[in-house]
């Protein structure tokens, strides 16, 4: 292939000057609409289909295919701030409807089920910018020192580094090999392991390895010997295998994850067993970070006031055309940061009560848990063993087995 050559969702050779030709789904809606006939099922689907597989860029080896759920942040983020810019009720208006147009797009996708690197894009994105922001704007006033620019950039770093340990392997179980399926389904050879507790697990031929990783064995159920049909409970159809306590499967990624928390939109990933720390790092990092970046700006442009106070007075933000896109960039950095620490602290809630948000989420449908807290934290009381216990057991996550308690072993 040359540069500006690719293969299609067809498989076929296509070019990029051609992108826009022999589109069938096209032709026969346009003729449709100009006859004033109505388009047949599924016709807007196919275009859209057709028109992302054909959104391309040349490359060495051939055209690399855009995904179009990048584009959106990368050229409407600018924009709407630099118009927000203009005036205070253009602000107002921007930063009211944005949150509201990223809900409405979390809600589509998520009813759809289908995965999107929209707002990691628009996360990292916005990250770039702001600091661009900051650089070119407020940086040059002559108020933040040398040190606090190093400092905000560190913390920037810090972020990223958790970040993309974040994005790595959440825990996916082993897929069991196509000939081991019908072993599963029959549940043959099955062997009762005892405890020291009088709980029983039952191991299954063909399933995952029985060696334990964070105090749960892969390959084995967590079920009395005299209860098989809890089999049915751990069972996972779609992954034809037996899940280890704690473990779900994620609709998103189709894949069985140890210790499940939930599926996160803006890593574009499951927060399990072995990422769960470095999500919560990663959150932490950018609160931290964020308000730090606020705090600067505000003392920047509007001085001899206090950042809160700031933050919703601040008289001089819009006399120049800089101020006020500095102003309203930390607005928009404090509506993500608001959000952001929203879900930092039902993270340390849970952890704190040791419940996952898909225990949480199940203990509510099943009327098995308790409210606390006013309702932000759910707590099942099958594995909260106290405060300490439980951030013992969180931080010990994806290390040794023989560091784990037992309460996950049965």
């Amino acid at each position: 292939l040359c540069c500006c050559e690719y293969v299609d969702r067809r498989g076929e050779r296509n070019h990029l000057a051609a992108c826009c030709c022999d589109c069938e789904d096209l032709d026969e809606s346009c003729e449709r609409w100009l006859t004033c006939k109505s388009l047949p099922p599924g016709a807007l689907e196919r275009i859209v289909d057709t028109v992302a597989d054909r959104v391309r860029v040349p490359w060495l080896a051939g055209a690399v295919k855009v995904n179009l759920s990048l584009v959106p942040p990368l050229v409407l983020l600018p924009v709407l701030l630099h118009v927000a810019a203009l005036h205070f009720l253009l602000g107002l208006v921007i930063l009211t409807s944005l949150p509201a147009v990223v809900l409405w797009y979390y809600y589509l996708t998520h009813r759809r089920k289908e995965r999107t690197l929209f707002f990691l894009s628009l996360g990292l994105f916005s990250l770039g910018y702001m600091y661009y922001v900051f650089l070119q704007e407020v940086v040059p006033r002559g108020h933040v020192e040398y040190s606090q620019v190093v400092a905000l950039t560190c913390g920037l770093i810090l972020m990223l580094v958790a970040l993309s340990q974040a994005k790595k392997d959440p825990g996916y179980l082993p897929i069991p090999a196509s000939d081991g399926k019908s072993a599963h389904q029959g549940l043959p050879n099955k062997s009762v392991r005892g405890s020291c507790n009088g709980l029983h697990g039952i191991t299954v031929s063909g399933a995952a390895s029985g060696h334990a990783v964070n105090g749960e064995a892969k390959g084995y159920s967590r079920m009395s010997a005299q209860e098989p049909e809890g089999v049915k409970k751990d069972w996972c159809a779609k992954c034809q295998l037996v899940r280890p306590a704690r473990a779900g499967h994620c609709r998103l990624c189709g894949r069985c994850v140890r210790r499940l928390d939930h599926h996160c939109v803006w890593i574009n990933s499951c927060v399990g067993e072995q990422n769960h720390q470095a999500f919560i790092l990663a959150l932490s990092f950018f609160m931290l970070t964020s308000v730090y970046g606020i705090v600067l700006t505000l003392h920047t442009v509007c001085r001899d006031r206090t950042p809160f106070v700031a933050l919703f007075y601040c008289p001089g933000a819009y006399s120049d055309y800089s101020s006020a896109l500095s102003f309203t960039c930390v607005w928009y950095c404090a509506i993500v940061t608001a959000g952001m620490g929203y879900i930092l602290l039902i993270q340390l809630l849970n952890i704190s009560y040791n419940v996952t948000e898909r225990e949480a989420r199940l203990a509510l449908r099943d009327n098995t848990g308790h409210r606390l807290l006013g309702g932000l934290v759910i707590d099942t009381g099958q594995y909260n063993r106290g405060f300490l216990c439980n951030w013992g057991h969180f931080l010990s996550l994806g290390s040794s087995p023989l560091q784990h308690s037992a309460e996950d072993i049965v």
